[in-house]
């Protein structure tokens, strides 16, 4: 069965972006684009919510994260209550996101990876779709901005695959969800 995969980039005190968003504190090399392009070779589906989407610019449909573009070969699903369509090549999920992602699980195809630090991977892990969670621990306390998890109402049960350091003093961890 396919796989949902959370994770991306953290600060060491648990958040994805800093106040108003700031992303200046990631550090890239080489052990991280390594890591993302595994990851993005193992999936062929990305499930962004609607605010890292409006964080991206819409844009995840370039070529760079192949969200949806025309020619992509990733599928891309933008979850949504509030939004009225979305761009082609992208499709609008509009009901129970655990539900849909459920039944994308029993579908045919390859990993599907989360783009989202909110309200989507709350209900997901909440659903209990979401199968591993992985973190490029960054060596900097942001204080505050967006946290990398939200309350899902229940505990999640881990299970250490892989940590690795990176680059940058950067700590790669991946966790298999303990059901």
């Amino acid at each position: 069965m396919r796989k949902v995969i959370y994770g991306g980039a953290c600060s060491l005190d648990g958040f994805l972006a800093g106040p108003d968003g700031a992303l200046d504190w990631l550090h890239f090399s080489q052990d991280v684009e390594a890591v993302i392009a595994r990851s993005f070779a193992r999936a062929d589906t990305l499930l962004f919510g609607r605010k890292t989407w409006a964080a991206a610019g819409g844009a995840a449909t370039g070529a760079g994260a192949g969200g949806g573009a025309s020619g992509s070969r990733l599928k891309s699903y933008l979850f949504s209550r509030t939004l009225a369509d979305a761009p082609p090549g992208v499709e609008l999920v509009r009901r129970d996101a655990g539900e849909f992602v459920a039944e994308l699980k029993t579908r045919p195809g390859k990993d599907m990876i989360v783009m989202s630090g909110g309200d989507l991977a709350r209900s997901l892990f909440k659903a209990g779709v979401v199968d591993e969670v992985g973190l490029n621990v960054h060596p900097v306390l942001l204080g505050s901005g967006v946290p990398a998890f939200l309350d899902a109402g229940k505990r999640v049960a881990l299970e250490l695959q892989e940590c690795r350091t990176l680059d940058g003093g950067c700590v790669l961890v991946t966790y298999r969800v303990r059901r």
